[in-house]
C-alpha cells in the first residue's frame, strides 16, 4: 500500500514537472524563457488562470480548447506531461528512491525537451546540453554513481563518435550532415551513462533513424524531397531504450556473441 501511495505521488510530481517542460519546449528556442512569468495562450496571448494549468486535467475539462479564444490546444501538452509522469513512475518501480532513479528522471525530462525542440526547430540548444554535461560529470560522484572516469570516458566516446560521423558525412555529402547539438547531446549522455551505454545509444539511434526516416520519406512526399529529418529525436529514443534495457542488451551481446566466440 505504501509503495502505491509513493508511486502515485511520484506520478503527480512527473505531471507537474512535465507541465514545466512544456514551457521550456515553447520558450527556450525563442529565448523568452524568463521574459513572462505567467503562462499564456500561444494563439490569443491571454494570460491563463491557475486552473487552466492543471496537468492533463485542464486539457480534458476545457475540451482541448483555450478557455478564452476557443482555439484548439495541441495534444502535445498533455502528451509531454503524461510521458514524463509515466517514465518517472516506471523508474521508481524499477529503481526505487535511489541515485539511479534521480539521474534517470533528470535524463528523461531532458530528452523529452530535446526531442520536441529538435523536432520543431532542428536545433538542440547549448543551454540544455552544456549544463547537462556538467551535471552528468557531477552525478558520477554520487553514491552508486558510475564514477568520474566512466563519466569522462563516456563524454569523450559519445561526443567523439558522433564528431567522427559528422566529419565523414561532411566529406561524403559535401555539406553539413550533422549539427553540433547532436554531438553535444551524445557527449552529455556519455557523461551520465558511461561509454558502454553511449555506444549502445549510437548503434540503436542509427538503426532507429534509418527505419523511421525511410518510413517517413515513403509516406511524405515533402519530406522525401527536403530530407530534413533531425537526428536528435532518434538519439532520444535510443537513449530511452538504453536506460531502461541497456544492461540486459549489453549482457545478452556479451553472453551470446563475445564470450562464445
Amino acid at each position: 500500500m505504501e509503495n502505491i501511495i509513493i508511486t502515485a505521488f511520484i506520478a503527480v510530481i512527473g505531471l507537474i514537472i512535465g507541465s514545466f517542460l512544456n514551457v521550456v519546449i515553447l520558450r527556450v528556442p525563442t529565448k523568452t524563457m524568463f521574459k513572462n512569468s505567467r503562462s499564456e495562450c500561444p494563439k490569443c496571448s491571454t494570460q491563463l488562470k491557475w486552473y487552466h494549468n492543471i496537468p492533463v486535467l485542464s486539457y480534458l475539462f476545457l475540451g482541448g480548447k483555450c478557455g478564452f479564444c476557443k482555439e484548439k490546444i495541441s495534444m502535445r501538452y498533455p502528451l509531454v506531461e503524461l510521458l514524463n509522469s509515466i517514465f518517472y513512475s516506471f523508474f521508481f518501480w524499477k529503481f526505487s528512491l535511489t541515485v539511479e532513479f534521480i539521474v534517470f528522471a533528470l535524463i528523461i525530462s531532458t530528452l523529452i525537451v530535446i526531442f520536441f525542440i529538435d523536432l520543431d526547430h532542428q536545433i538542440i540548444p547549448d543551454v540544455i546540453t552544456l549544463p547537462g554535461i556538467l551535471l552528468g560529470l557531477a552525478a558520477s560522484f554520487l553514491p552508486d554513481g558510475i564514477g568520474i572516469w566512466q563519466a569522462v570516458i563516456g563524454f569523450l566516446v559519445g561526443g567523439g563518435a558522433l564528431y567522427l560521423v559528422a566529419i565523414l558525412g561532411d566529406f561524403l555529402f559535401k555539406k553539413d550532415s550533422m549539427g553540433g547539438g547532436d554531438i553535444k547531446m551524445a557527449a552529455m549522455l556519455g557523461a551520465f551513462l558511461g561509454w558502454q551505454k553511449v555506444l549502445l545509444i549510437f548503434m540503436l539511434s542509427s538503426v532507429v533513424g534509418l527505419v523511421i526516416s525511410l518510413a517517413i520519406m515513403t509516406v511524405s512526399e515533402k519530406l522525401r524531397k527536403e530530407r530534413v529529418i533531425p537526428f536528435g529525436p532518434f538519439i532520444a529514443i535510443a537513449a530511452v531504450i538504453a536506460i531502461t534495457y541497456g544492461d540486459q542488451i549489453i549482457y545478452f551481446y556479451l553472453e551470446n556473441f563475445l564470450y562464445n566466440n
